[in-house]
């Protein structure tokens, strides 16, 4: 987690820087494809799935050392050859794992937030989730350990793996040409993030775009046909915590209120979507028909509320990047305390966002509590907590203001 940990303190700069470009290139062209709040919603979702990651915040059901050790079959020793396999494998792997997510009910859970944004930039590539708490993403790479694949080799392309896949989330770029042959580009992933009913569950590839042309869900991007972003369900939220569970949770509704036992099992292994039948008529979900013809989520909101977001936003992130810096001299309640504390955050100032009624009391009880444990812990080493300090006072001077010029 380390190692992870100092990755994340060049990447999320990078990450920030270009962002930055595709912003001022898209002012510059007239073509701005960000929007405030949900820059901040994604930004705000990404806050918390590198908490999640850097925390260790999954119980490993199947391990890959011990699928290495249990199935090698051969070992690689040339050096190149062992990475492109890796690698390889570790994009069939993706391909897989990102199919079972669209087309099981339960695992569509883990993957909603990523889809989740009705605009379509880097940002969003940014939402990723924070509920995939059970590890079994091992078992798809049972291609590597019969090649006996070392598991320092997965440990240090997985993350550069993933980080490959930021680049093409634009609208800015056009296809390009042969490359649409071999890997994803921009035009496939807009495919992939559309919700017109020719462009759903296609293009799942990661990086090479030759498992979704092997195995059928490949469609290219039509120029008659231009993609609509987001998901079928709106999820109406800002909150990335909330968009996190909203899918398990009506799972679980529909389990508890359907008088078929055997759906009560059922819905949560069937093709994503599926409701029983009973409980579909008496609670039915309203889903996007036309999806030219719908509104966008944009609750009411001003400049003084937008300033406030984003204070929220780059203290946040700061505080993440202070923890990382840190994160070898930090025990692990440290770490789950300080976690626990940016969660709650994010929580909190997303909800106002969203202009829930109670979520100002919520935000200056948090504040309250917030300055009350960093005094607390402070002798404990006082440049780690006097940020922290300093963060709750300043949201505490912010909420109450706000309170009391009742700006939600």
């Amino acid at each position: 987690m380390e190692t992870y940990a100092n990755a994340l303190l060049y990447a999320i700069p990078a990450f920030v820087l270009l962002m930055s470009v595709e912003m001022l290139y898209g002012h510059w062209k007239g073509k701005q494809t960000y929007v405030f709040m949900d820059t901040i919603a994604s930004l705000s979702s990404g806050l918390t799935n590198i908490l999640k990651d850097t925390l260790g915040l999954a119980l490993i059901l199947v391990s890959y050392p011990w699928l290495e050790n249990t199935l090698s079959l051969v070992e690689i020793t040339a050096t190149p050859w062992l990475y492109l396999a890796a690698f390889v494998c570790i994009d069939f792997a993706s391909y897989w794992s990102h199919r079972l997510n669209h087309k099981i009910n339960v695992f569509w859970n883990q993957h909603i937030i990523h889809h989740s944004s009705e605009e379509f930039n880097m940002a969003c590539a940014l939402r990723q989730s924070v509920s995939n708490l059970l590890g079994y993403g091992a078992l798809f790479l049972i291609p590597a350990a019969l090649l006996g694949i070392p598991e320092q080799v997965i440990g240090l392309l997985a993350p550069l793996h993933l980080f490959g896949q930021f680049w093409y989330h634009t609208r800015h770029i056009g296809k390009l040409g042969w490359l649409e042959h071999i890997i994803v580009t921009p035009s496939q992933h807009r495919v992939h993030h559309a919700i017109n009913p020719i462009y759903i569950d296609k293009n799942l590839g990661a990086i090479f775009c030759v498992w979704d042309r092997m195995f059928g869900t490949f469609q290219e991007e039509l120029d008659e046909e231009p993609p609509v972003y987001g998901v079928l369900k709106p999820v109406q939220t800002w909150n990335p915590i909330l968009i996190n569970f909203m899918h398990l949770w009506s799972l679980a509704q529909d389990a508890w209120q359907t008088k078929n036992w055997k759906d009560k099992l059922r819905v949560w292994f069937s093709p994503t979507g599926w409701r029983p039948a009973d409980v579909a008529l008496k609670r039915p979900v309203e889903t996007i028909e036309n999806v030219h013809d719908f509104e966008k989520y944009a609750p009411k909101n001003n400049k003084k509320l937008s300033y406030w977001a984003l204070f929220h936003l780059l203290a946040t992130l700061a505080l993440l990047l202070h923890m990382l810096s840190r994160f070898a001299s930090l025990d692990p309640k440290q770490l789950s305390l300080i976690g626990l504390a940016l969660f709650v955050a994010v929580f909190g100032y997303t909800s106002i966002m969203d202009g829930k009624k109670w979520a100002l009391r919520f935000e200056q009880l948090r504040s309250f509590l917030t300055i009350g444990w960093a005094l607390m812990v402070l002798e404990q080493d006082v440049s780690i907590y006097t940020p922290w300090l300093v963060y709750g006072i300043l949201s505490w001077v912010m909420v109450v203001y706000l309170i009391r010029r009742n700006i939600d």
